[in-house]
């Protein structure tokens, strides 16, 4: 049977976005968790059988289940992207960025981090 053009295309976009997800891993600079909740998003409707995998991945779909049932983010994440958000500000001030690109930086990266703190924890990061 052949697959419906937009089944592929979200199937492609799922794909494209894990693999990125999964380059953020080793890459402070990438985010992870953003591009394996868009991966979730896009296999949902393109793929059952790949939004069921990763849904059940062990290590990709816990913070998938928390973001969908709580709109939560775990402390070791919120953590862990303040430690990734600083860097890349880190990296662009020792690159010698200007100083208009590092206040943009400081700006967009000061959202990210407002956002990110200010999501709840899990129920299980609360016991």
């Amino acid at each position: 049977m052949l697959v419906s053009s937009a089944r592929l295309f979200w199937q492609v976009a799922g794909l494209i976005s894990l693999v990125l997800g999964v380059i953020g891993v080793f890459l402070p600079l990438l985010p992870t968790t953003p591009f394996v909740l868009l991966s979730a998003y896009c296999f949902s409707r393109g793929s059952q059988k790949l939004h069921d995998w990763l849904l059940a991945h062990p290590r990709l779909g816990p913070p998938i289940l928390e973001w969908r049932d709580h709109g939560a983010i775990s402390k070791k994440a919120k953590w862990m992207a303040a430690i990734a958000l600083i860097l890349a500000f880190v990296i662009a001030w020792l690159g010698g960025a200007p100083k208009e690109a590092l206040m943009l930086q400081v700006a967009v990266l000061l959202g990210v981090a407002i956002f990110i703190f200010t999501r709840p924890s899990p129920p299980a990061d609360e016991l």
